[in-house]
This record gives C-alpha cells, structure tokens and sequence, in this order.
C-alpha cells in the first residue's frame, strides 16, 4: 500500500508551481519520486522552489512563462519535453483574481488577464500536452478550478467565470484525449496559501465558523493527496471528475 502513489521516474509538470498550492504539489510529488518542471512567471521564485524539490532526491527543471502567454505556453512545453523526454503529469494550477472597485469599473485589460492566465492558458497546455500524451504513453492533466465556478463569487466574477470554464474544458479534453489520457479537476476552496496574507484573516476566521463545516481554511498540504491519486494507477477508471477540497463550503 505504501506504494500506491509511487511516481519514480514520472515527469510532472505544474503550473504555478512556485508557491501557494503548486508548491505543495511539486514537494509532494517530488517526494513521491517524480522530477519536476516548475514553471510560474518569476524565474527566481521557480529556482528557489526547484532547489528544495532537488533537495529530496529528485530532478527540477525551472521555467518562466506567463500562462496566459498562447506562444509562451508552446515553447515552454517543447523545452519540458527537451529536457526529460515526457510529460506523465500536468498540472494547470496557475491562477490569478486581481480586486477591483466595482463591477462596471472592470478594465478589458483585467478581464482578459484573468481570463487569460485562469482558462486560455490550462486550454493551450492541455492540447499541446494532451495530444502527446495520446500519441504515446498517456497520462494524466489535472486542472486546478475553483468553488467560485459554481456558487457566487463576489468581487471575482470574472475568476469565477473563467474557473467555470476549466471545470467545462475539464469534461471535454477527457472525452478528447481518452482513453489513453485522463483529465480530471481539483475544485479548491479557501486556502491559506501566501495569496491569504492580503486577506482579513480575523474576519475569515469569523465567517468559517459558521459558512465552512470544517470551520477554517484549509492548508496547502492538504491538496496533495487527491493530486497524487488524480495522476496515479489508483485512479485508472477516474476521468472528467470534479472533485471539491473546501472544507464542505461549496
């Protein structure tokens, strides 16, 4: 039983992979023996994170590019493929929900980056990765959606609404990509990952107590779990699944 999430010699790649949730995925993986491609904007934030996935044994790679980025998302897979020859893993885990003063104040700009990083970069990825995977061994994608795809999202709606469309594209490249290849989606809720710094964690707080039945926020460790089993032969028969981690919130 011990080695039923062993991903000796599995290449994984993730996307916002430097920190928050991405990072925990790559430590856990990487401690389960896979190597790693880390990819996220900041270059010096992906080393930093590669040396500790390194630190456990393992091969890193990495990478910036900006997900949103259609031509960026096309060279960053070939120079993953580059590397290691593979991708048995992907992770469409980058997100972004910037603030904004109120609905109509919505700029074009910040709307098409939100949809831009939270749905048009997992699409590209998914199909350049995807049809690979088809073409040989397979695998598995793992797409990173969001509560807010399917209850209101206050001050998000446009992160809602993209999330929305990864849960959709989620069923869709299953059926495409199947059998060979399995897509399934992690459906996160409210976690205290560095992006709850900026939150008022008094008042979250507050509110969990009575909106989430576990009563707080979930950690980034949490997560890992149902990746490993996404990506693994445990999940053989799992595919076009949406699977909440909120606490019970949704």
């Amino acid at each position: 039983m011990n080695r039923m999430y062993d991903m000796d010699g599995k290449v994984v790649l993730i996307t916002g992979g430097s920190r928050g949730l991405g990072r925990a995925m790559a430590l856990g993986f990487a401690a389960q023996g896979a190597n790693i491609a880390i990819v996220s904007r900041k270059l010096e934030s992906c080393i930093e994170t590669a040396k500790e996935v390194e630190a456990l044994g393992v091969e890193a790679f990495p990478y910036a590019a900006h997900a949103a980025d259609w031509d960026a998302m096309g060279e960053m897979a070939d120079a993953v493929y580059e590397r290691f020859g593979k991708v048995d893993v992907l992770i469409n885990n980058a997100g972004m929900s910037p603030l904004y003063p109120s609905l109509e104040e919505i700029s074009e700009e910040l709307f098409d980056k939100v949809i831009g990083v939270n749905l048009k970069g997992p699409f590209r990825l998914s199909a350049l990765v995807g049809s690979r995977m088809a073409k040989g061994e397979g695998g598995s994608i793992i797409n990173v959606s969001s509560i807010a795809s399917v209850q209101k999202s206050p001050n998000s709606e446009p992160y809602g609404a993209a999330k929305a469309g990864l849960n959709a594209i989620t069923r869709s490249f299953a059926d495409a990509y199947g059998p060979k290849v399995r897509v399934n989606c992690i459906m996160a809720g409210p976690f205290l990952t560095d992006i709850a710094k900026a939150w008022d964690l008094d008042a979250f707080n507050a509110r969990a107590k009575s909106t989430i039945p576990m009563q707080r926020g979930g950690e980034p460790e949490e997560v890992v779990g149902a990746a490993l089993y996404f990506a693994s032969d445990m999940a053989g028969f799992t595919t076009g699944s949406i699977l909440a981690i909120d606490g019970g919130s949704h």
